[in-house]
């Protein structure tokens, strides 16, 4: 914005210095070259009275001294004729006399007492001012005068004052360019800092507030409001960080206390209600996962976790090996294919989140003496393949919806497994996507992005929310959806 500002204050200037000295710099052009023709016609005139005197007296002779004198000290040429037309002196070098020029338009009209003062160009295609004189005693005409005078002096001076016009509008321009870059640094100062506070918020936290003290009112005021909003900000987060914290502790223990007293009326009901007594038992069960996958959707879009390299290849052979033994047990066989994908950006323990929520969904679904296939595509892509039976289009469209299930499933999942694993994925810099398997079941598509190797990478293991390798009865309750 500072580049943007100094080159519309740039724009204005050079606009206002070119309505200025462009019509100053023609106006002197002009007067320069009136002045110089008023001059030539002055000169020419005088010399015409003084010619024309010798001519009266007879004083030819005279002639070729007075014109010479003239364009020795001005430079000009000067031509002397008699009344018809003859020259009599000529100041030029190769000044020719005796020939005539009564057939010349400036000569003819001098001789019949007509000055004239025009611009023409000379033999070598000079410009020159030229004036013609009669040289008269009142209507008596006894020759004419031609006084020639170059412009090259003329366009000197006019070159010259262009260049001091320029050179004006240059050290204009670097001044009103120092100003206007001190300008525009103190107008974006308070945009500067409200990026890098816009940054640190970001992330989570804001230890350099914007500037408020410096720049227009207006910027100062943003700054003030930014700030008031970024602390209410700050204090609404943490207080949701503190409910994420402490919400599992005080709800894990009237749950669990629910559960051992209805667990406790089974010797004292009816046979008969020992079924509903056992679905009861289920869906605390099913609601204490439900608390405990709200609470970690919650932790997880409270922390503001940056992706590090991790490597790929390595986390997955480590879930596959804790999966396996649960997987043997109920008759699934857990496999791997594609070429090693190395190293990929994920948030510190996103990876093992990932692949255990993927695993128990797709160990929910398989029957037995089926294959659950980990497949990494070029790209850095990971296939997890299971052989369910699948979900429809609109299922697959709405499986990643917080506490959607699929209205022919047969299960007590919560429906959090997988829009905690899209969270994941997304905070990650990657995409998930789910498509129907070659043949049956479901091929769920994660892409993420690859990273550079780092020396004795250990991969960061987060809080495993999504996790259900440690008991059978996790696997059972994670859901699809």
């Amino acid at each position: 914005m500072t580049r943007r500002l100094l080159l519309s204050y740039l724009a204005l200037a050079v606009l206002v210095l070119a309505g200025l000295e462009i019509p100053l710099g023609y106006i002197y052009a002009r007067g320069e070259t009136s002045r110089a023709a008023q001059s030539v016609e002055r000169d020419a005139s005088m010399l015409a009275e003084v010619t024309e005197e010798n001519i009266e007296k007879g004083r030819l002779d005279a002639l070729p001294d007075v014109v010479g004198d003239y364009a020795t000290r001005t430079g000009g040429h000067v031509v002397v004729t008699d009344k018809q037309g003859i020259v009599l002196a000529d100041s030029g070098p190769d000044g020719r006399t005796g020939i005539s020029l009564a057939a010349q338009p400036d000569i003819a009209r001098a001789l019949n007492n007509q000055p004239t003062v025009t611009t023409t160009a000379d033999g070598d295609g000079r410009d020159v001012l030229s004036a013609t004189m009669p040289g008269s005693s009142g209507t008596t005409i006894r020759g004419a005068l031609r006084l020639t005078y170059p412009l090259d002096q003329v366009s000197t001076r006019v070159h010259r004052i262009w260049g001091a016009l320029a050179l004006a509008g240059a050290c204009i321009l670097t001044a009103v360019a120092l100003v206007a870059f001190s300008l525009a640094r103190w107008i974006t100062r308070p945009l500067r800092t409200l990026e890098a506070a816009t940054t640190q918020l970001a992330d989570g936290h804001l230890p350099h507030p914007p500037d408020a003290t410096t720049g227009p009112p207006e910027l100062r005021s943003l700054a003030t409001s930014f700030t008031h909003t970024a602390t209410r900000l700050q204090h609404l987060l943490k207080a949701q960080q503190a409910f994420a914290s402490e919400a599992s502790h005080q709800l894990k223990t009237p749950l669990t206390a629910l559960r051992l007293r209805l667990e406790n009326f089974e010797p004292y009901l009816d046979p008969r209600a020992h079924g509903s007594l056992e679905e009861a038992v289920h869906e605390v069960e099913r609601l204490g996962r439900m608390v405990q996958g709200l609470l970690a959707l919650a932790r997880l879009e409270n922390s503001a976790t940056t992706p590090e390299p991790v490597d790929l290849d390595a986390v997955l052979a480590d879930r596959v090996a804790m999966w396996e033994p649960l997987a043997a047990e109920q008759y699934v066989a857990l496999g791997t294919s594609g070429p090693p994908a190395g190293h990929v950006w994920a948030i510190p323990g996103a990876l093992e989140q990932i692949i255990d929520n993927l695993l128990a969904n797709a160990l929910r679904v398989c029957p037995p003496s089926t294959t659950i296939t980990l497949h990494r595509a070029p790209g850095t892509e990971l296939h997890v393949v299971d052989q369910g039976p699948g979900m429809s289009d609109a299922d697959r469209g709405r499986a990643f919806d917080r506490f959607w299930r699929s209205s022919d499933s047969h299960h007590d999942g919560t429906g959090l497994g997988l829009p905690i694993v899209r969270h994941l994925v997304d905070a990650s810099g990657g995409a998930i996507t789910l498509h129907p398997a070659p043949g049956t079941g479901l091929d769920a598509r994660i892409w993420l992005r690859p990273a550079p190797a780092r020396r004795s990478e250990v991969p960061a293991r987060g809080e495993d929310f999504g996790s259900c390798h440690t008991r059978s009865r996790r696997t059972q309750a994670a859901g699809r959806g």
